[in-house]
C-alpha cells in the first residue's frame, strides 16, 4: 500500500513539474524540416499572445495564437529570415506584440519620462524652498507701541 502511495505521489509530482513545459503548437502546425521547425519555434516564444498577454503565441491555446504561430511558419517556409518574419509581424501587430520590446528613442522615452519627472519635481522643490525669503519677527515701533497697550489693558 504504501509503495503504491509513492508511486502515485512521484507520477502527480513529475505531472506538476512538467506541466509548464506543455506547448499549445498542434500537430497539424509542425513542419516536416526540423531546422525551419526550430526557428519557428524560437521565434514564436518571442511573440506576445494578444489574447493571453502573458504567454508567448508558442504557448497559448488561443485562436489568434495559432493564427501567428502559423502566418510565422508560412513566411519561414516562404524563405524569409528570421529578422523578416520578426518585423512584418511587428509591422502588422505594433512592437506589443514583441516580450521582449526592442530598443527604441520611443521606449527609452517611455521608460524615461517618469525619472525625468521626479527629477523636476524635486529641482522645482529645492529651488522653490531656497527662494522663500525669511519672516521678519522684529516689530517696528509703532507696533510694539500697540502691543504695549494691548496687553496693557
Amino acid at each position: 500500500m504504501r509503495a503504491r502511495f509513492s508511486l502515485a505521489s512521484l507520477v502527480l509530482l513529475l505531472a506538476l513539474v512538467f506541466a509548464g513545459a506543455a506547448q499549445a503548437v498542434k500537430p497539424d502546425e509542425v513542419l516536416r524540416d526540423p531546422a525551419l521547425e526550430a526557428r519557428a519555434r524560437a521565434l514564436s516564444e518571442g511573440l506576445r499572445c494578444m489574447v493571453c498577454q502573458n504567454q508567448s503565441i508558442d504557448e497559448s491555446d488561443a485562436d489568434l495564437a495559432r493564427d501567428l504561430r502559423i502566418l510565422v511558419r508560412q513566411r519561414l517556409v516562404a524563405g524569409e529570415t528570421d529578422q523578416q518574419v520578426m518585423d512584418y509581424i511587428v509591422s502588422r501587430y505594433g512592437e506589443f506584440v514583441l516580450l521582449k520590446p526592442r530598443f527604441s528613442l520611443r521606449n527609452a522615452l517611455l521608460w524615461g519620462t517618469p525619472v525625468l519627472l521626479l527629477l523636476a519635481g524635486g529641482i522645482f522643490i529645492v529651488l522653490s524652498a531656497r527662494s522663500r525669503r525669511p519672516v521678519s519677527t522684529t516689530l517696528s515701533a509703532e507696533e510694539q507701541a500697540a502691543l504695549d497697550k494691548m496687553l496693557s489693558d
